[in-house]
């Protein structure tokens, strides 16, 4: 225990001395074989010795040494020393030693290691030279101590290769065998790397002892972090030095080009298998998304089909019959008096498959399912033809006959693949159960052809009055025609369009020859007016707008009659009752090729509070509200807007002479009875006198036909209306410009909403039986700023046109009771060739706060209108009497609202003219020329209360409904009207 002293501590500023001792322990060489320290011989030399006349190197106090004068430890560097000392002994800590500390001694038994160099034949040198660097051998051949000591290090090889215990590091007899692992790899790699860089050797006597221990530092016992790991080809290296190992370069090499040619890597194995190449996973990816596709979209179908079919039932005819029988209610806006009500008539028959002929049959497959007779209820190409259709914009869909019997059944017409998926299994179901011939019968029993006829029997007595078994290929192909849409069977367009679809599908399966094709001529069909209970004469047309207002909402006449909804209607009772009783008292004993409509909205909701479209009588059952005519003069105020748009206003000045021509235009423009209005003739004074010169300025010169046509449609003209921005004669309603009295109603009640467009409709809520609401008509009633995103603005426009509209109706005449607050304007169209002098169409459009309303009188055929004393009907004649007469009794008891007043826009009023000088002289009637004029005796040239008649036409009697050359048209194919040649605009204006 002798050689085990403590180190010497002098006095301060000397350095701390080892003691030396009798033996100093040696290197092994290089080449020396691994010994166990029992037979490990002491006299092993190799370690290098200090001479003992030299000094050691000393190291100023707080000055660390400098790693990059010494040799690179071989692995673990400092933190492999701590690791070493830690393994020795557990409690050595990460706080500095005191020097004054004792050694901890050894186990029982062993002896005490020093920090000092072994002497030859020490048993312990192989010891401690095993722990320095127990790889030293097994890494590099034998080479000279002096070579050895210069060659630098590889830090990172104790990193790449992990160090083998040697069992020369084992300890002594005796001791307790410490624990293999990280360890005591670190332990010998701390103790090789102190060899390295700790001891110096002497280059006097290179075999005497080595240097003394440095002194103890701080930063010898605190753990240095972990290096990351590095690539093998970016190594860090602390020296630049590297030994170059061809033999592992082409390891590497060779496993890159293995994985490049998709060679399974001889590495990495996982769970016993070779890793798998980049092919190999991609064909893994693959296969797994097959699997799963066919799961999802073969397996899973194929499943759950199997199981609906067993749990599903499809609905028997009874059952629809009994449900195709419930009643439709219908409502005024009180929503407790009745409209209407739409029922079965009892004309259902059931019939038999052997009572429907086969050109029925096949007329229907023609229409509908060609492959019925073959399929399992639904057809997989039909299927996927109805997809292609829908990606590529085209018409069709893919459902059989017996899929479209399910869905009449159900009234479902969801869009969702579980819908149709139950409808297909129900489908399958019914063709394993039940014979062709019975699925079609049913078919045919149960569905929708219009005209309230419910059955291919009723159907045959509403269009052609004769039974099933009488119908020839013709009206069978008609029939077969209008199932896809049973509500547009009225419509000969359509109705001709889908006949000849048949046809042609018809000779095609087989099923009609070429010669009989050839032969077919399209139908006669009968007036077969179903009248519904409160529906009849002018409600009737009520129903059908109402009916197309709720197609286009989804919900169609079969299913609004399956599930027996409850419809509320904006029509009000007093208005509706009025509207009709106002148009019989005034149009009494007129002429009877006269045609007048009436519609009354709510410019507050878009609500429709009455419409009259005419008698539909056995003169004429056309709905006239609805029919799009020349508006002529009521179409001025857009012209206005559109100017109000672009910065001018009521009091912009313009040439009103007449007659102008303008650019473009052949044919002069004149004003109504040729009224002169010279330059400055203001937009109030021209709209006042309806001057189609200044108005047709504007349009031709500033606002465009397209600035008319886009304030039309911001005020809400839709529907059936027809609008063209090419022509010039929009300016004055002309050409082929025609709005429905519907919509220049609603476009009206956008002036007085002060600028707010609400849709006009009929339908305010649906219901079911049980009071659950299924609709409301929110979104109509909340309205939007039409002529500008601004409010305000728009509100600003609409005010401006309404302060050039009030001053209308004095001047014609039309005064509304208790000064009320009204505004409007008048309007007509010129007759067809020979009578363009004459007046085939009459408008009157006015609005209140409370309500907005247009009247048109006119002829079906443009032919000239006159009213029953023979004089020419204008705008202020009988459109204006009707409008008057409504609108006073409508108000009755209701609040006076005067129209908000607003900022004018563009030029300021000019001043009043200065007063004549003139004496004053008196009328052959004794009153003053400047003494003011009854307020309903308009300031304008008169007109002879009896003008003579213009010649007629001896052939036509406009009193006489039996020489009008048009002869009444029969419902419902009636042709449209015709429009006769038509000049450039309006020649014969509004008569204002």
């Amino acid at each position: 225990m002798s050689d085990h002293r403590r180190p010497e501590w002098p006095s301060s500023g000397q350095q701390p001395r080892w003691p030396v001792a009798d033996r100093d322990p040696q290197w092994p060489q290089a080449d020396e074989p691994r010994q166990r320290p029992q037979a490990r011989q002491s006299g092993a030399s190799g370690a290098r010795r200090q001479p003992s006349g030299q000094q050691p190197r000393t190291q100023q106090p707080g000055q660390r040494r400098r790693p990059a004068q010494r040799q690179a430890p071989a692995a673990g560097g400092r933190a492999g020393q701590q690791d070493a000392r830690r393994a020795r002994d557990p409690q050595r800590g990460s706080t500095p030693r005191d020097p004054q500390a004792t050694r901890r001694p050894a186990a029982s038994g062993a002896p005490q290691a020093t920090r000092r160099s072994a002497a030859p034949g020490d048993p312990k040198a192989g010891r401690a030279a095993a722990s320095r660097d127990p790889r030293a051998a097994r890494r590099r051949p034998a080479e000279p101590s002096g070579a050895r000591a210069e060659r630098p290090r590889d830090p990172n090889a104790a990193r790449r290769r992990p160090p083998r215990r040697p069992e020369g590091a084992r300890g002594p007899q005796g001791a307790k065998p410490r624990q293999a692992g990280a360890a005591a790899a670190g332990a010998g790699a701390a103790a090789a790397g102190f060899a390295a860089t700790g001891r110096h050797a002497n280059p006097a006597d290179p075999d005497g002892p080595t240097e003394t221990l440095p002194p103890i530092d701080a930063a010898d016992y605190q753990i240095a972090p972990p290096r990351e790991p590095e690539l093998l080809t970016h190594r860090y290296h602390d020296n630049g030095g590297e030994e170059h190992d061809p033999a592992a370069e082409d390891r590497i090499n060779a496993l890159i080009a293995e994985s490049d040619s998709g060679e399974p890597e001889p590495a990495g194995r996982r769970n016993g298998k070779p890793p798998l190449t980049r092919k190999q996973r991609r064909w893994r990816l693959v296969r797994r998304l097959a699997y799963g596709f066919v799961g999802v979209f073969v397996i899973l179908p194929i499943l759950g089909f199997t199981i609906a079919y067993f749990l599903v039932d499809f609905p028997k005819p009874a059952e629809i019959v009994a449900a195709q029988s419930k009643t439709v209610n219908y409502y005024f806006s009180d929503g407790s008096t009745l409209l209407g009500r739409d029922s079965q008539d009892g004309n259902r028959v059931i019939l038999k498959p052997e009572q429907i002929p086969d050109v029925v049959k096949h007329a229907v497959y023609a229409a509908e399912d060609e492959t019925f007779e073959t399929n399992s209820g639904f057809d997989i190409m039909g299927i996927l033809r109805a997809v292609r259709n829908q990606l590529t914009g085209g018409v069709g869909g893919g459902s059989t006959i017996t899929q479209q019997y399910i869905k009449q059944a159900t009234g479902d017409d969801e869009i969702s693949l579980v819908r149709k998926g139950l409808e297909i299994v129900k489908a399958f179901k019914m063709s394993n159960e039940l014979e062709k011939s019975e699925i079609i019968t049913a078919y045919l029993n149960t569905i929708y052809f219009g005209r309230g006829a419910y059955g291919i029997q009723a159907a045959s007595q509403a269009y052609f009055n004769k039974d099933v078994d009488k119908l020839n290929p013709s009206q069978a192909a008609y029939l077969a025609g209008i199932i896809q849409a049973p509500s547009r069977g009225d419509n000969r367009e359509y109705a001709e369009r889908r006949w000849n679809y048949v046809i042609g599908q018809m000779k095609e399966n087989g099923w009609l020859t070429q010669e009989e094709a050839a032969e077919a001529k399209f139908p006669q069909i009968e007036s077969g007016e179903r009248k519904l209970q409160g529906f009849t004469g002018p409600r009737y047309f009520i129903k059908e707008r109402i009916r197309q207002e709720l197609n286009s909402l989804g919900f169609t006449e079969d299913k609004v009659r399956l599930q027996g909804y409850k419809i509320y209607t904006t029509i009000n009772k007093k208005a509706q009752s009025l509207a009709e009783k106002t148009v019989r008292e005034v149009m009494k004993g007129q002429p009877k090729n006269l045609r007048e409509a009436l519609v009354a909205v709510d410019p507050n909701t878009g609500g429709v509070k009455a419409y009259y479209g005419g008698e539909n009588d056995e003169y004429d059952q056309v709905d006239w509200a609805n029919t799009p005519r020349n508006p002529g003069s009521s179409i001025k105020p857009f012209d206005f807007v559109a100017l109000l748009k672009q910065g001018k206003g009521p009091y912009a000045a313009y040439d009103g002479s007449s007659p102008r021509t303008f650019p473009g235009d052949g044919v002069p423009i004149s004003n109504s009875e040729n009224v002169q209005c010279p330059m400055p003739c203001t937009v109030m004074e021209a709209m006042e006198k309806s001057i189609n010169t200044v108005f047709y300025d504007m349009v031709v010169n500033e606002v465009k036909p397209s600035g008319v046509v886009e304030a039309l449609k911001e005020a809400g003209v839709k529907n059936t209306s027809q609008l063209s921005s090419e022509l010039n004669n929009i300016a004055i309603g002309g050409g082929d410009n025609k709005i429905s009295p519907r919509d220049m109603a609603a476009a009206y009640a956008t002036f007085a909403a002060q600028g707010v467009q609400r849709d006009a409709h009929f339908v305010s809520k649906i219901t079911t039986p049980d009071g659950e609401v299924v609709y409301q008509a929110h979104d109509k009633t909340r309205g939007k700023p039409a002529f500008d995103p601004d409010e305000e603005k728009s509100k600003q426009i609409a005010g401006n046109v309404t302060k050039t509209l009030e001053p209308v109706l004095p001047y014609s005449g039309l005064v509304c009771d208790n000064g009320r607050a009204c505004a409007g304007k008048t309007g007509t169209h010129e007759a067809r060739e020979p009578y363009s002098d004459q007046n085939s169409q009459a408008w009157m459009v006015g609005y209140t706060r409370q309500l907005s309303t247009a009247v048109w009188v006119g002829d079906s055929a443009l032919n000239p209108i006159k009213n029953a004393e023979g004089g020419v009907v204008y705008g202020k004649g009988l459109p204006g009497q009707i409008w008057l007469k409504f609108m006073n009794e409508y108000h009755k008891d209701m609040d006076n609202l005067p129209f908000d007043e607003v900022e004018l826009i563009g030029d300021e009023a000019p001043p009043p003219p200065p007063p004549k000088n003139t004496p004053e002289k008196e009328d052959d009637d004794g009153r003053d020329e400047d003494e003011e004029k009854p307020e309903n005796k308009p300031d304008r040239p008169s007109k002879p209360d009896n003008p003579p008649k213009p010649p007629e036409d001896p052939t036509t009697d406009p009193d006489d409904p039996s020489t009008d050359p048009t002869p009444p048209c029969q419902r419902p194919l009636c042709p449209p009207p015709n429009d006769g040649q038509e000049g450039p605009g309006n020649t014969d204006p509004s008569g204002a």
